[in-house]
C-alpha cells in the first residue's frame, strides 16, 4: 500500500463512499523512543491533543497526554457470501500514549480504547525499562502486537543497518518468547530521518521522507478480524443520521466543550443540535 493511499477524504469522496470502520491504534514505547515522530508521519488529520501541543510537553520535550491523529486507507474486501468486493475506509485513530515512567496511569487509559498496538522501539537502544512495561500493557489491552524498530536511519552503513535490526529481532522474540505475543510482527522504520519538530505537520519537499510506513500500513490492515470489515457502517448516504464516535473529551478556554473522535455516519454544521445520549442531553455545535 503506497503512502499515496493515506490521504484526507474529499467532499466528493465522502458522499461516494459505501463502508467504513474505525480502528484505534496504540502507539507505545519508551521515553524518546520515536513515538509521536510516528504518529506525525502516519496521520493525514491532528486533532488539538495531537504532537504534544501541551505547553509542558513543550516544555519538557516529552509527551505527558494522549495524542489523538487519524488518517483513512481504503481496502477492497469480499463479501460474506464471496461474491463481490466492497470499499471499506478504514479510518485509524493513532493513539500516541506517553512513555514516561510517571505516566502509566495516563497510558493504562489509552490502553483501554485501543484495538491493535504499535510498540516502537529504538533500534539503537533495544527493549529499555518502559518497553518491558508498555508489553505487559499490551497483554492486557491487545491480542496482537507489532514491533516497529525505529530510527534506522542513524544507522548509515546499510550493512551494519541490517545486522543490528536483525540482532534486535532475534533479543526482542526472545524475551517475548513466553509471552502472549510469541507471534509478533517486526517493521523497520524511521518515521522522522535527521529528526526535527514533530508540531510541524507539513512534511517539506526538502524533509527526508519517512521510511518503512508502506509496510506498517498493510500489516495493520492484516491484522483487522474480517468480522470487523462486515459491520462496517453504510455511511454513503448524505441524509444518514449524525453518528459520532467520541475520542476524547477537554475543555478549551473561551470555546467550551471540545470532542475528537470519528464521524461514522452523516454530518453536521455549526449551529446544529446533537444529542449525547449517555447524558441524555442535547448541546448545540458552536465551531467546528
Amino acid at each position: 500500500m503506497s503512502s499515496s493511499d493515506r490521504h484526507p477524504p474529499s467532499d466528493e469522496e465522502k458522499t461516494k463512499r459505501r463502508k467504513r470502520i474505525n480502528v484505534s491504534v496504540g502507539i507505545l514505547g519508551h521515553v524518546d523512543s520515536g513515538k509521536t515522530s510516528l504518529a506525525r508521519a502516519l496521520s493525514t488529520s491532528f486533532s488539538t491533543a495531537s504532537l504534544d501541543k501541551n505547553p509542558q510537553s513543550k516544555l519538557r520535550g516529552i509527551t505527558l497526554d494522549l495524542g489523538f491523529s487519524s488518517f483513512v486507507n481504503r481496502r477492497e474486501v469480499l463479501t460474506r457470501d464471496g461474491k463481490e468486493t466492497v470499499e471499506v475506509d478504514v479510518c485509524y485513530t493513532m493513539v500516541d500514549c506517553p512513555g514516561h515512567a510517571s505516566l502509566i496511569k495516563t497510558v493504562l487509559g489509552g490502553a483501554s480504547i485501543i484495538d491493535c498496538m504499535i510498540l516502537v522501539v529504538d533500534v539503537n537502544k533495544g527493549i529499555q525499562t518502559q518497553t518491558a512495561e508498555c508489553v505487559v500493557v499490551g497483554e492486557i489491552a491487545v491480542k496482537k502486537l507489532i514491533v516497529c524498530l525505529n530510527k534506522i536511519d542513524s544507522i548509515e552503513d546499510e550493512e551494519k543497518r541490517k545486522a543490528k535490526i536483525v540482532q534486535v529481532e532475534k533479543k526482542i522474540r526472545m524475551a517475548l518468547s513466553k509471552s502472549k505475543f510469541a507471534s509478533l510482527d517486526f517493521v523497520a522504520t524511521s518515521a522522522r530521518p535527521g529528526g526535527g519538530n514533530d508540531q510541524d505537520v507539513g512534511l517539506k519537499e526538502t524533509e527526508a521522507k519517512p521510511i518503512g510506513l508502506e509496510k506498517l500500513v498493510d500489516i495493520l490492515a492484516e491484522r483487522i478480524p474480517k468480522q470487523r470489515f462486515e459491520e462496517a457502517k453504510d455511511v454513503s448516504s448524505s441524509s444518514s443520521k449524525f453518528l459520532f464516535a467520541v475520542d476524547h473529551c477537554f475543555a478549551v478556554k473561551g470555546q467550551g466543550t471540545v470532542l475528537t473522535g470519528t464521524v461514522l455516519s452523516g454530518s453536521c454544521k455549526v449551529g446544529d443540535f446533537v444529542e449525547i445520549p449517555h447524558l441524555k442531553e442535547e448541546k448545540k455545535i458552536k465551531t467546528g
